[in-house]
């Protein structure tokens, strides 16, 4: 592999060039990664931000969102100046300021299922950093559709979890709704606004996904597929148990009744 670095660049990255895991090759994989982060709030800001300090070359941000002030408790990419603009200019704008060596895409919109695929096709890693089941459930179906790995994080109050989800790579892997069958009805879960969440478990939910993310770029160490690593922040414990592939499942086993994505569709 060609190593086509400039000189700020290799001083830059030269904590993951010595790296034994990482070195010339991974950092080149990494620059050549094109990664999609789905919200630009809580988990998306440390996300995004960690993956544009590592050097992702391409990063995509969507988010319809703006900045509020009950916002800057826990999402890290913007501040007091930033409030009422999309949060997908005041994230791209703290990237680029941590890293002008990347390019930030940004998508100041709502994920559909007339849009989804469309836009997860331009990228080669998908980070759902959401805080809604639809979205997560849309993004599941998507990626399995498309053929795309998913890095999915979640976190309420002092709890998180993350998985990594590549059914499209066929059995043993699992896919969202092996997990998850459906959504919960509505107001069965609160949000982080009925509910609450301490900031910095977001933040420690969302590094962890950023960590997953850089390991499917380098394609090292043990992928999170067919794990689910959860999070409990009083109890200072992390947990991680093996999730098998359900073979019942709608959308990935072989009597799958989920073919396309107008289940998602209002």
């Amino acid at each position: 592999m060609d190593f086509d670095f400039s000189d700020s660049e290799i001083q830059r990255y030269a904590r993951h060039i010595v790296l034994k895991d990482v070195g010339g090759t991974g950092q080149m994989k990494l620059k050549r990664g094109r990664v999609l982060v789905v919200g630009a709030g809580g988990l998306g800001s440390p996300l995004a931000m960690y993956l544009a300090a590592a050097g992702v070359g391409t990063i995509g941000i969507v988010d319809d969102d703006v900045v509020e002030l009950s916002n800057l408790q826990r999402q890290i990419a913007h501040g007091m100046s930033d409030i009422g603009a999309p949060k997908v200019d005041s994230a791209r704008a703290t990237m680029l300021n941590m890293n002008p060596e990347v390019t930030v895409q940004t998508h100041q919109m709502r994920l559909n299922a007339k849009n989804v695929l469309e836009l997860i096709g331009q990228y080669d890693v998908i980070a759902d950093g959401s805080d809604n089941f639809e979205t997560r459930f849309l993004l599941n179906d998507a990626c399995y559709l498309a053929g795309k790995t998913l890095v999915s994080g979640a976190a309420l109050r002092f709890d998180g979890q993350v998985s990594t989800f590549k059914a499209h790579l066929g059995a043993p892997h699992p896919c969202y709704r092996c997990i998850y069958h459906a959504p919960p009805p509505p107001d069965a879960i609160p949000s982080c606004s009925q509910g609450g969440v301490l900031g910095a478990v977001v933040g420690t939910i969302g590094g962890m996904q950023a960590t997953e993310v850089l390991k499917e770029l380098m394609a090292i160490g043990d992928s999170l597929s067919g794990q689910l690593v959860i999070v409990d922040a009083l109890a200072a414990s992390f947990r991680k148990i093996r999730v098998p592939r359900d073979p019942g499942c709608p959308l990935c086993s072989d009597a799958a009744t989920i073919k396309d994505l107008s289940c998602h569709e209002h």
